[in-house]
């Protein structure tokens, strides 16, 4: 029996990637929601106070066409970043989208006109802690709704 030395074995394949565990997943998805949702927030933040604080706007048209834009830009990210790996847009998506955007738009104006005007919150920094408190709440609807009926998994790529 002879025992040849110098031979060389090939690299073994690099070990496949294990898939991702379900909890996983879903804090990834909460990661991803909270960059886009923050940076929605921002611009939902800077433009209510531009229009309210800046301007002088009334507080209701401040707070509602703050969301409608921090809306808008949301779509983008939302699309193009947290759920990207979903489902392609479609008609159907987009239009979702903006409905339940448009309800979460209703639930954040209508805990902000009961902080501001129902609890008298009028200042500056109590105005901003109102428009905080109902971004949340809101959000919480619209995480729910988005993964749930607009972004939907793709079940040939969950597979």
């Amino acid at each position: 029996m002879t025992v040849n030395l110098t031979e060389t074995r090939p690299p073994a394949a690099a070990p496949a990637p294990a898939p991702a565990r379900p909890v996983t997943r879903v804090v990834l998805e909460v990661v991803k929601f909270g960059v886009v949702g923050g940076s929605g927030v921002l611009v939902n933040f800077l433009v209510f106070n531009l229009l309210l604080h800046g301007l002088r706007w009334s507080a209701m048209t401040a707070t509602v066409l703050a969301s409608c834009i921090a809306m808008a830009t949301n779509y983008v990210g939302f699309r193009y970043f947290a759920y990207r790996d979903r489902a392609s847009r479609t008609r159907r998506q987009i239009v979702l989208f903006f409905v339940f955007s448009g309800l979460g738009v209703v639930m954040e104006s209508g805990l902000f006109w009961v902080g501001y005007h129902g609890l008298g919150l009028h200042g500056a920094v109590e105005s901003n802690v109102v428009k905080a408190v109902s971004i949340v709440l809101a959000s919480a609807f619209r995480f729910l709704v988005y993964r749930t009926w607009v972004f939907q998994q793709d079940a040939r790529r969950a597979a």
